[in-house]
């Protein structure tokens, strides 16, 4: 075993370095996003808020309920707002060490998958996963450590292999690239 991850290090030295992807900028943008995001749910949770307790809302009778789903959903959208508020706080605070082509994938890193096709970049960051931002470098989505390919992903290094769920098959991409 012990020459298999011997000859597994000497495959990853012979990566090249990985090009220098502006993460900064990148958590600028999922900022940027989130911050949108909050304002647009506390727009429609104090619109839901509004429906709930207007006097055009009181009940007609003992089964009417609209009242009482506007107050679901209200509270739903203020539930939205807050999670927003804690990503917000969480990406302001993460760390951006940088990666050589050796190390393996942390949060904080832009992983490069490809699985024969177009390659597909994730950035690993600590919520908000799902959320896709463009970058002059093409899309990136954010992928959280709890999510089944960022638990794949999480701790791998350039030239090994995960499988991505795709169109309900799954599909063997490589890591390519960790910057």
């Amino acid at each position: 075993m012990h020459c298999r991850h011997q000859h597994e290090a000497d495959n990853h030295e012979k990566v090249p370095r990985a090009k220098l992807f502006n993460r900064t900028g990148l958590r600028a943008a999922i900022l940027a996003a989130l911050r949108e995001e909050q304002a647009r749910q506390a727009r429609a949770a104090a619109d839901a808020h509004e429906e709930a307790t207007s006097e055009e809302s009181r009940p007609e009778n003992k089964w009417d309920t609209h009242s009482q789903e506007a107050a679901y959903l209200a509270e739903g959208q203020s539930r939205q707002v807050q999670e927003a508020a804690e990503a917000i706080g969480l990406f302001a605070v993460l760390p951006l060490p940088a990666f050589s082509a050796t190390d393996p994938a942390a949060l904080g890193a832009v992983v490069t998958l490809d699985s024969g096709g177009s390659p597909a970049r994730y950035f690993l960051g600590p919520r908000a996963g799902g959320l896709t931002v463009a970058t002059a470098a093409g899309e990136v989505m954010v992928l959280t450590p709890q999510s089944p390919l960022g638990r794949q992903v999480l701790g791998r290094r350039v030239g090994d292999e995960v499988v991505t769920p795709r169109g309900g098959r799954a599909i063997r991409a490589r890591i390519t690239a960790i910057a």
